[in-house]
């Protein structure tokens, strides 16, 4: 008998399917700066997504390995627990089943080709490097698992892991969800600049590295493409950046992208729910996860229901709950990216956003025709407006049950070329998002869209600093983009009365006497040397590590004296056990770290330059998210200058020389040059190839 290994017939699929590949590698020209970043050439838009597969698996492929295995139920196999909750959520929200059904009515053919030209990059590579593969079930891929990663990731950003999080433990006080970390994205035009040019800054604030962290690209083809900016890992287009006419960038928004309902459960009989004046049945499905655990890949059953308003779960404290979701019911966000990169004029970028394909994110925008533009984007479903769509939805009428009908993109929020000439959103409140008397009433916007209200100490400090600013300079801007500090009163929208912490009486406390006086004399800024900044700080990290654990984190009462006097006792035991001393530099406990490279690092939670750390060796705190990517574009007589810096370098590969080459200037808060113009690329070039 003749005996055939599965790596056999794992490659002999390979070249069954991509043996006749249509893209030819010799046809695509990647050329690597003095920086590493990928300048992809080519003649059309399907070699150039080619090219950034093969580039970005170069650098990074396992990252983007596990961007997609979600999808075939893998992630927890190679990460544990945490992966498994991916591999549950893209069950849940039947990405597979939607992506399936919907890509050859929804897709056009000319993206389908690129797609499929993606598809083929990250799977020659794989196949090149078969050692760097994950799971033997992720490749190979098409252009449909290209879409289901991107529907996955969007489902994500409108806030499926916040809604889980409230069903399975049942604390459903607070809907509107909220996160401690967020993204800036500022716009002015000439009647706010002192030398008549047009600036945008790209500022999200994602993780700075793994799953959906930002990797910086240049994508220039002779079909009309000439962008450059940055992608998520796993991405196929540049997602924030500028091309010679426009640039944009996006936030998080926090509008009602979902919907939870409460089901009114028979007392005897199982699975059995009230709807409409009858008993409805639940349908019961088994999902079979594997989780590593201790090495071992274990296989775990759990069992998901659905009912007439969407998958339901089973909380903690005994009822059931439905979700329905927006995000999921469009699968047209690549493509609309794609045309967002390919656009040459205003008219144009927002034909394509029109298609409401990105619909999570508020979106800003900047061109060198002087406009600048901000919409909170979203897929808001025509909801019967006799309910309130924040708080949970009684399950048993279908007037609850909203249908795939979807309100257009004149109806969401949108505002343009305000006559102060500056924007702003900092993951706000989209009402303030320009000068006062400009702001829109909310009495004009449908108000089961659910757009948030409140303000944050980014926000704040935006506008307060653009009121008093007057005419500004590029220089001006930048300062701006890189504020440290905190407003005054201090003001988080998850910690109200936070202001109290930095006007207490030492006198009263002798014991943290030393650390309240560091808190009344901070001067607020978040600089490396500041001592106040990291009392500050780790009040922070020590507040909302308690209110998360009982549940108070988004929503919560005021802070009192009582409880942020216990937890400037943390702080004092914190300081003492790991430093021996209450007068710590914020450069010394915070630091960017990447491989055996530490540097101290300025910035914290919610100041404009945000920083946010998790707990890591010897007392220190590890910057995980904040400036993730920043990029300031401005329009000039001569043409589109971009700056641009990302937190460790263009490479994932420990033997990379950027593996960590721009952290010095990220810690700096100074920017590299890059150029849209070819024969600047090659003046820097220190690589010139084909992917393969």
């Amino acid at each position: 008998m003749i005996k055939i290994s599965v790596s056999f017939l794992f490659f002999f699929s390979f070249f069954i399917t991509y043996n006749f590949a249509q893209i030819n590698p010799d046809d695509i020209t990647i050329i690597r700066d003095q920086w590493g970043v990928p300048h992809v050439y080519a003649k059309t838009d399907a070699q150039v997504a080619y090219g950034l597969a093969w580039a970005s698996a170069e650098d990074d492929f396992e990252t983007i390995q596990e961007t997609l295995l979600p999808i075939r139920g893998g992630l927890g196999a190679v990460k544990g627990v945490e992966g498994a909750v991916l591999d549950f959520a893209a069950h849940l929200i039947e990405v597979n089943e939607i992506v399936d059904e919907r890509y050859e009515a929804e897709i056009s053919p000319k993206f389908k080709e690129i797609l499929k030209a993606y598809a083929q990059g990250m799977n020659d590579f794989a196949k090149k490097y078969p050692k760097e593969i994950l799971s033997k079930k992720m490749f190979p891929i098409n252009g449909q698992d290209v879409i289901k990663g991107y529907t996955l990731a969007l489902t994500l950003l409108s806030g499926l892991p916040g809604d889980l999080q409230k069903v399975v433990s049942g604390k459903m006080e607070a809907l509107e969800n909220r996160t401690p970390m967020g993204s800036n994205a500022f716009a002015v035009n000439s009647n706010k600049t002192k030398d008549g040019q047009t600036y945008l800054a790209i500022n999200p604030h994602q993780p700075l590295e793994g799953p959906y962290s930002w990797y910086e690209a240049h994508l220039v083809s002779e079909e009309g493409m000439n962008v450059l900016g940055a992608t998520l890992l796993g991405g196929m287009h540049v997602t924030v950046g500028a091309n010679e006419n426009l640039a944009w960038t996006h936030t998080v928004n926090h509008a009602d992208f979902s919907d939870i309902y409460k089901l009114e459960m028979h007392k005897n009989e199982k699975n059995k729910y009230f709807f409409d004046g009858k008993w409805e049945t639940l349908e019961i499905q088994k999902v079979k996860l594997k989780i590593k655990i201790l090495g071992l890949k274990i296989g775990v059953k759990r069992k998901m229901y659905r009912s007439k308003h969407g998958p339901v779960l089973k909380s903690k404290n005994g009822n059931y709950y439905a979700l329905k979701f927006t995000a999921n019911q469009t699968i047209g966000g690549a493509e609309q990216w794609y045309m967002m990169n390919k656009a040459k004029n205003f008219d144009e970028f927002k034909s394509a956003v029109s298609r409401l394909g990105v619909c999570t994110t508020n979106l800003m925008y900047a061109d060198n025709q002087d406009n600048i533009f901000y919409s909170s984007l979203g897929l808001f479903p025509k909801r019967n407006p006799n309910y309130d769509w924040k708080k949970v939805l009684p399950g048993y009428t279908s007037e609850v049950v909203w249908r795939n009908d979807f309100h257009l993109f004149e109806d969401i929020f949108q505002i343009e070329n305000p006559v102060c000439g500056y924007l702003g959103n900092s993951n706000n409140t989209p009402f303030h998002s320009t000068a006062k008397e400009e702001n829109i009433d909310p009495s004009t916007i449908n108000s089961t869209f659910g757009y948030m209200t409140g303000d944050n100490n980014r926000s704040i400090r935006y506008f307060d600093l653009m009121k008093k600013e007057g005419k500004i300079s590029y220089d001006d801007f930048k300062r701006i983009k890189m504020d440290t500090k905190w407003h005054t009163p201090a003001e988080v929208h998850s910690f109200p009365n936070l202001e109290l912490l930095l006007n207490l009486d030492p006198n009263e406390y002798p014991d943290l006497a030393k650390i309240i006086t560091h808190l009344n004399n901070w001067d607020r800024e978040t600089d490396v040397e500041s001592l106040g900044a990291t009392i500050f700080n780790l009040s922070y990290h020590f507040i909302y590590k308690d209110r998360n654990k009982n549940g108070l984190f988004p929503a919560g009462p005021p802070l009192t004296e009582l409880y942020l006097v216990e937890r400037l006792k943390e702080v004092k035991k914190h300081l003492r056990k790991y430093f021996k001393s209450e007068d710590v530099p914020l450069g010394v406990m915070q630091k960017h770290i990447r491989g055996d490279k530490s540097i101290p690092i300025w910035g914290g939670p919610n100041v404009i330059a945000a920083m946010y750390g998790k707990p890591f060796k010897k007392g220190r705190f590890k910057i995980f998210a904040g400036e993730s990517y920043v990029s300031l574009v401005r329009f000039t007589k001569d043409g589109v200058q971009i700056e641009s810096i990302v937190p460790y370098g263009s490479s994932n590969d420990p033997e990379s020389p950027h593996f960590d080459d721009q952290m010095e200037k990220y810690s700096k808060q100074e920017l590299k040059k890059m150029s849209l113009k070819k024969e600047d690329i090659l003046k820097n070039a220190t690589r010139t190839y084909h992917p393969k």
